[in-house]
């Protein structure tokens, strides 16, 4: 029987944190996208709020 552990490998991790590492680098990833993507989330989990008029916005 083979044993295999679900999740991301250290060799996948690292890929992954490399790409964003040169997004950053390149202006694909920019801290007004990052600001953006954080009120997306918010809105998404904290959708009951965002009904009763509450503002989300960062900043």
């Amino acid at each position: 029987m083979a044993l295999y552990r679900r999740g991301i490998s250290l060799i996948g991790l690292i890929y992954i944190l490399v790409g964003l590492y040169v997004a950053w680098v390149y202006d694909y990833i920019t801290p007004a996208f990052l600001r953006e993507l954080a009120e997306a989330l918010l809105a998404i989990f904290l959708w009951f709020l965002v009904l009763l008029g509450v503002d989300l916005k960062i900043g």
